[in-house]
Order: structure tokens, then sequence, then C-alpha cells
């Protein structure tokens, strides 16, 4: 059973690795002329343009892979949807890596489309959590390590990159593609540990109900479900106010100060630690503001530290400025994911979190390919973006909190009475 909590988490922090990996590497290598991937005629908008490209096509590839495959594993078990997803993500590298070393964009955009298609191993290890759970305590303590996992990969990948990727660290040694092949011998060894350590607690289903289509038809019965609306608007302009930091702070550090792939790590590093602390002070927050006043007030918090950050004329108190919104999207994400939990009954628990999974990874994707854009007007703008989100946020959370059936969720899980 402890090996198989171990694989679990590895396989959590292995996917999370990708992401705070490809920001600070990808960054540099598109946007850095001394890097040589592009000759030094391409222009400075063209390159951003390239780079929210690059990470829009793997957002919106994870939009429809993680509903799939996370779903198809209910039906083929959750140790082949495990390895589908591990054997993407190794694709995903080695592919990364060849685009790197021949200088070949489209193969990069075609391993991101390929990791982000089979970057759905979180919720099926937190599915995979649930099925070895034989209490509630128990099943509560699976989840915690779930989030170890979680936090593991955050500050894990950016760890990688800088160590890797940096002359600073490494000197002649650093290339951009060394710690996208370090990355690939984890995601063996992970798939070596499940393996070995990870047996299905229940057998597959002979029989396969799931296509592509579904993720289509799951969203369409948001029409049926009011509230569920209302919570989405909310969570979906909140997350993107702090994902606009979260995807474009490298490439705004670096025009802006300068900073190099090991310095911007660095930052990833503190992003990543500022995301596990959220979990320590939900509970008692939400006891005492209640949820409603939580996000609202978060939300605009957001934008208070996000302007902070903006209008901050000193390169290394950025390592500081940047902690304070992403520590409060640790904790208002918990908090949405509870209302969104609350607004339905529970034999539509998998569908609505499916919601929140749709809604993060489509706002990335528009994060991308319109901070790709905005980068190239000028590096503010993304930031920018990100405060004005964050204010749409709580604009929502306002309104819509005075509404009944959002207010009944403060108070109680009562189930949504408008849609039945």
């Amino acid at each position: 059973m402890l090996l198989r909590r171990l694989a679990l988490i590895m396989v959590v922090a292995v996917d999370m690795c990708c992401q705070g990996m490809m920001f600070p590497l990808f960054n540099e290598l598109i946007n850095d002329p001394a890097s040589g991937f592009y000759s030094a005629e391409v222009s400075g908008g063209a390159r951003q343009f390239s780079y929210g490209v690059l990470l829009a096509v793997f957002y919106l590839f994870w939009f429809f892979g993680a509903a799939y495959i996370s779903r198809l594993s209910d039906f083929i078990g959750r140790k082949k949807g495990i390895t589908i997803c591990l054997g993407g993500a190794f694709i995903g590298y080695v592919l990364t890596i060849v685009g790197i070393l021949t200088k070949d964009y489209w193969v990069l955009l075609l391993s991101r489309a390929i990791a982000g298609f089979t970057a759905g191993n979180q919720p099926i290890a937190q599915a995979a959590f649930v099925d070895i759970s034989r209490s509630d305590d128990e099943r509560s303590r699976n989840l915690g390590l779930f989030m170890v996992g979680v936090s593991v990969g955050l500050v894990g990948g950016p760890l990688l990159a800088g160590l890797f990727g940096s002359p600073e660290v490494l000197g002649p040694y650093a290339s951009l593609w060394l710690p996208f092949a370090f990355a690939a011998g984890l995601v063996l060894l992970t798939w070596l540990l499940v393996e070995v350590a990870f047996r299905e607690p229940r057998p597959a289903s002979s029989k396969i109900a799931v296509s592509l289509v579904d993720v289509v038809t799951n969203l369409l019965r948001l029409r049926h479900r009011p509230t569920v609306v209302k919570i989405s608007l909310v969570f979906f302009f909140v997350q993107m106010g702090q994902n606009f930091l979260f995807i474009y702070v490298a490439n705004y550090l670096t025009q802006r100060f300068d900073f190099s792939t090991f310095h911007n790590s660095i930052v990833l590093v503190v992003l990543g630690v500022a995301m596990c602390t959220g979990g320590l002070v939900v509970a008692p927050l939400i006891a005492r503001l209640g949820k409603i006043r939580l996000v609202a007030g978060g939300a605009a918090l957001v934008a208070v530290t996000e302007l902070a950050f903006l209008l901050n004329p000193v390169a290394d108190l950025s390592y500081v400025l940047v902690f304070p919104p992403i520590a409060l999207l640790s904790i208002m994400y918990p908090t949405m994911l509870a209302l969104y939990s609350e607004s339905v009954g529970p034999d539509e628990q998998g569908w609505v979190m499916g919601i929140t999974v749709a809604m993060f990874t489509s706002g990335c994707a528009i994060i991308s390919f319109s901070g790709g854009l905005l980068m190239g007007i000028s590096y503010y703008l993304p930031i920018v973006a990100g405060i004005l989100s964050a204010l749409i946020g709580m604009g929502f959370m306002l309104a819509f909190g005075r509404q009944n059936d959002v207010r009944a969720l403060e108070t109680s899980g009562l189930n949504e009475r408008d849609g039945g």
C-alpha cells in the first residue's frame, strides 16, 4: 500500500513538472535571439506570438484529453489510464528534445499537443486515491498525499529547469534540452514504479462508453444548471486573473529586468511554494469570512498585489511580490471548488469537477494565445489583463452572491434547486 501511494504521488509530481519547466525554458528558447532557435531577423512580436501559440496548443489539447482519458479510466482501469498519460508525457519530452536540437517549431508544437492531450494524470490519480481508501479519514489522508504530489511537481519542475538549463549552475554543460531529458527519465522511473507497485482495486470494464463528443455534451448540460454557470463565470475570471501572471511572469521579468532562465526558475519555485500555502488556512478563513466574501475579497487582493508587482521598480523585490497573488489562488481555488461541489447533488460530482477542468484549461488556452499578442505590444499588458480579469471575477462574485441560489451555498450543501 505504501508503494502504491508513492507511485501515485510520483505520477502527479511528474505531471505537474511539465508546466513548471516549460515556461522558463520555452521563454528563453523562443524569445531570446541568443538561443539560436529563430534567426535574429524575426521580430519580437512574432516570437511572442509563437510562444503564445506553443502554450495555447498544450492547454487546448489538455482541455479535451484530460476529460476524455480520466473518463476512459473508469472503463479500462486507473493503471491503464495512468500508463497512457505517462506514455504521452514521455513521447512529448522526446519530441521536445528533437524540436530543440533541430530548431523545428512544428515538432515543438506536436510535442505540446501530445503532452497536453495526455496531461490527464491528475484526475486519474485523484480517483485512484479515492479507490484505495477504506474510510472517510483514509480518503482525506490520501487526498492530502495527492496535494503533496502537486506541490512536489510545482517546485520540482522549475528546479529542474534552473539546475540543468542554466549556465549559472552547470556552466558549459547546461542546455535547454537537458531538463526535458532528465524529466523523461523520471517518467520512465515513475512508469516502472506504477508497474511494480500499483494494483487495480477493481477489474476494468469490458464495455467502453466514452468519446470525445462527451466533452462538448457535458458542457452543454450547463444550460440546465444556472447556478453552476454563475459559479463558472466567477471561477473562469478569477483563475485567469492569476494565470496571466503565472504563465507570463518569466517573459515579463526577462524583458523588464533581463532575468535569465535561472532567475525565472527561482521565481517559479517561489510560485510553487505559494501554491502550497492555501491548504493551511482555507478552513479557518471560510469559517470566519464565508465562501462568498473570501472569493470576492481574495480577487480584489489579487488585483492589488498584481498591481504592486507591476509597479515595482526593483528586480530583486520581484521574488517577494510574486508570492501573494498565487498564495491567494491557493486559498480561493479550493473555496470555489467547494461552491461547485455544493451546487449539485452527489450523482453529479464527477460532472461538475469536469467543468472546473474545462474552465481552467480553456482559460489558460485563451491566456496563452492572447498573452502572446499582448506581449508583442507591451510586456506590461498580460499583467494588466490579469488585474482586469480578477476585478471582473470579483464583480461577478459580489453580484451573484446576493442571489438566493448562490447565497444558499454559503451556509449549506443544499443541491441546486433550479436545475432539477
